[in-house]
């Protein structure tokens, strides 16, 4: 179907934009020659409707010569030649209504008047019908430009949604290498604090390839998970490693994306509790500020310890998440301290709809 015909609210407009054309013919013919207003109106209307039936046919026109990819030459000799065709029909059947509306009327202009109302009609006929080509071209080439603006929209989503594909892929290993490394560490000192272990992770793994697999979690949900992985390393430290948790009720049901403060936990581990001889404490805080979630994890550290190989990786994997998902309002704010290190999530407090 013609796109100006699509919907209710188009054909209105359109029709109605010809009724105006149509009482400037009207105000034309009876200016140039004095003639009944009804005669004037019974003959004019209904031409401006057929023709502007007629200059519908514009838009194949131009859709068979698109711009970019026909010369200007060949739009022109089209445009014109489909000007012509199309005027000319309408006066044919202008002089054909003219008969019969004068003898309905008993009405009719002298024969000379009457061509050079044609005469008139043919001129505008050609004027409309060119101007109608001209707003096809500008249609087609603004749904083009929306077109092009959709496929870019969606080949950035589509960019998007494969980065965060490939840095959720690199997190399930991720966690799985420092969990076997702290089985390993247990299998010939304590196998029964091994064998626990191992059963931990099977639940955290199967916790995480749940999480993992969905767009948007609950923080509640988020950290629960974290909460599964300290758990698999208190077996390794014992009494070395304490959490502290201090979540307020009304953050823990903001959406948050999967897996992103878990590897801030690990981190908190690895390159903080890990290096201290007498252990540390892992700090997980969420409030809810207005419209943003703010989510913390503060780990105590070594101000003497090397740095381990590897470190910040999984910083930098949240940074880029962070990034893909939302890089106007997703922040990852760092802090150094002699003794502690924090890392700040700020992300929309986004809830989940209630169905």
């Amino acid at each position: 179907m013609h796109p100006l015909l699509q919907g209710r609210l188009r054909p209105v407009l359109y029709f109605m934009i010809w009724l105006g054309i149509g009482a400037g013919l009207v105000a034309l013919l009876v200016l140039l020659t004095p003639r009944p207003l009804n005669w004037a109106l019974l003959f004019i209307v209904p031409l401006v409707i057929a023709y502007a039936f007629v200059c519908l046919s514009s838009w194949w026109v131009a859709r068979a010569h698109p711009l970019g990819t026909t010369t200007p030459f060949r739009i022109v000799t089209s445009g014109a030649g489909a000007a012509l065709q199309s005027a000319a029909l309408w006066v044919v059947g202008a002089g054909l209504w003219a008969i019969a509306v004068g003898r309905m009327t008993g009405f009719s202009l002298p024969r000379d008047l009457m061509l050079r109302d044609l005469l008139v009609l043919f001129v505008a006929g050609i004027v409309l019908y060119v101007e109608s080509l001209a707003a096809h071209y500008f249609l087609l080439a603004f749904d083009a430009a929306r077109e092009a603006e959709r496929r870019v929209l969606a080949s950035q989503v589509s960019a998007r949604e494969a980065e965060l594909r490939a840095l959720r892929a690199q997190l399930n290993p991720h966690f799985l290498f420092n969990s076997l490394n702290s089985i390993s560490a247990l299998a010939g000192s304590d196998p029964a604090a091994a064998r626990n272990m191992c059963t931990l992770l099977a639940d955290f793994l199967r916790t995480s390839l749940s999480l993992g697999s969905r767009g948007r979690v609950s923080l509640a949900e988020e950290i629960g998970l974290a909460e599964r992985y300290l758990a698999i390393e208190q077996v390794r430290f014992g009494e070395r490693l304490q959490v502290s948790r201090t979540v307020d009720p009304d953050a823990e049901a903001c959406l948050v994306p999967p897996l992103l403060v878990q590897p801030l936990i690990e981190n908190a581990v690895k390159h903080g509790v890990a290096d201290q001889v007498e252990g540390g404490t892992v700090r997980i805080a969420a409030r809810r500020l207005r419209d943003l979630l703010e989510v913390e994890v503060e780990n105590s550290r070594d101000p003497e310890a090397p740095p381990r190989r590897g470190a910040g990786m999984g910083l930098d994997n949240v940074r880029r998440r962070l990034e893909a998902i939302d890089a106007n309002h997703g922040r990852l704010a760092i802090e150094r301290a002699e003794r502690s290190f924090r890392v700040t999530l700020t992300l929309p407090a986004e809830i989940e709809a209630t169905r």
